[in-house]
């Protein structure tokens, strides 16, 4: 009898038979508050009722309209209303399936744009599992073993991981700036780096937020040296950080080349890179392309999440609301030796889990992300070392269900750590 591979993990034992706002309901009609959100899918709940109600008109009308036959109008008026979100000047979108998808045409523009053929990222990265997006991931070796040859031209610089290197923010910062010219210096010369991508906040690799002063360094760097600046808001955008892109959290700074996926069609596969005009007219003919990108449906959902996040304010709430889930935390972890750091921005935050000489606790934080799932709380675990139980509820979540996590966060606790 087929079944799914075995290699197929599951954070948790739960079968999900429907979904309501914040909640999964299993076939025995057990409910569970879901701090998941889908690895930060379903920004605006599961299954709400303005999405749904746009899939099923749309999926009635047209289903697939394959974007380099012929256009459809989900996808015109999609790109139109994006145009109101992106940063000034990002005004060429190109629709994928995928975040991985959407990292390897930002590869492809960006060798194709300069000429140049190397790509840096940054230590704790993750960019994707497809070959050339699992070249660029160092949030784990889980994603790159065994598949190689990578593909080549990667380089790795530094992050500002300002727990981890024992410094403040902006020491790490200018720790991580440091690293990085000497990467330029001695793997990557300035005049063969295509692009630096970056995460914002790395998701996989811990839920680490970039200080401004580090960002704003990549941005003058690039500049100077003529490197286009990819930022991957994959998993930080579209509301999350109580911006609606991460990277608004450091004043001024603009990136050349915009990802996104994830919260962009509440649960329906859709991503998008953006760019300057002019600089994705630099891609070679041909060079884009998909069966599925823009798919008619998934561009009907997008849309609807675009009005559902401004006309519930769901921005502003994420910040409201992460404001009260890290107090939470921390009163938490103030009483809790075992957790040694709580970070991160919005409702994008980590729980880091050391052992008392400062290494990782990975098996604590698996216990405690385990208990929570038994208590009816669902959550992930992230980090280089799976240390780090992140919380990513949907945006939509309330100050109610924020004190019922926090409780049953603090039980869990309690109950994986006596």
């Amino acid at each position: 009898m087929p079944q799914l591979s075995p290699v197929l993990k599951q954070a948790t034992p739960v079968i999900a038979t429907r979904g309501e706002g914040m909640y999964l309901y299993d076939a025995d009609d057990r409910r569970y508050l879901d701090f998941t959100a889908g690895v930060g899918v379903t920004n605006t709940g599961h299954c709400h009722p303005r999405v749904v109600e746009a899939a099923q008109k749309q999926a009635g009308r047209l289903i697939h309209g394959q974007y380099t036959t012929v256009l459809h109008d989900q996808l015109l008026t999609l790109t139109e209303r994006l145009g109101e979100v992106l940063p000034a000047g990002l005004d060429s979108l190109f629709y994928l399936n995928s975040g991985s998808e959407a990292v390897e045409a930002a590869v492809r523009l960006a060798r194709q744009a300069t000429g140049r053929q190397n790509v840096i990222v940054f230590e704790g990265s993750f960019h994707g599992r497809t070959m050339g997006a699992a070249a660029m991931s160092t949030a784990g070796t889980r994603f790159r073993a065994g598949i190689g040859p990578l593909m080549p031209g990667v380089a790795v610089a530094p992050f500002p991981h300002a727990f981890r290197l024992g410094m403040s923010e902006e020491a790490a910062a200018e720790h991580a700036l440091r690293g990085l010219d000497q990467v330029l210096a001695t793997a990557s010369a300035p005049a063969e780096t295509a692009a630096m991508f970056v995460e914002p906040i790395l998701g996989e690799g811990g839920f680490v937020p970039a200080p401004p002063s580090f960002l704003a360094g990549l941005r003058e760097r690039a500049d100077r040296h003529g490197i286009l600046l990819v930022v991957d808001e994959i998993q930080s955008g579209f509301g999350r950080t109580g911006a609606f892109w991460a990277h608004q959290h450091a004043p001024g700074f603009v990136p050349d080349v915009l990802l996104t996926a994830k919260g962009l069609a509440s649960g329906f596969p859709l991503s998008a890179i953006a760019a300057p005009a002019e600089l994705m007219s630099r891609a070679w003919p041909g060079s884009q392309g998909g069966t599925y990108g823009g798919n008619a449906v998934a561009c009907a959902a997008a849309l609807a999440t675009l009005d559902v996040i401004r006309d519930e304010g769901l921005v502003a709430n994420a910040a409201e609301q992460g404001r009260l889930l890290a107090d939470g935390l921390r009163k938490t972890a103030a009483g809790v030796p075992a957790i040694a750091d709580v970070r991160g921005t919005g409702l994008m935050l980590g729980n880091e889990f050391c052992l008392p000489d400062g290494s990782p606790d990975t098996a604590t934080a698996l216990r405690v992300q385990r208990a929570a799932s038994d208590l009816g709380l669902l959550l992930l675990t992230c980090g280089v070392h799976g240390n780090v139980v992140r919380m990513l509820p949907a945006l939509v979540v309330t100050s109610a269900q924020i004190d019922d996590a926090l409780a049953l966060w603090a039980e869990a606790v309690a109950t994986a750590t006596r």
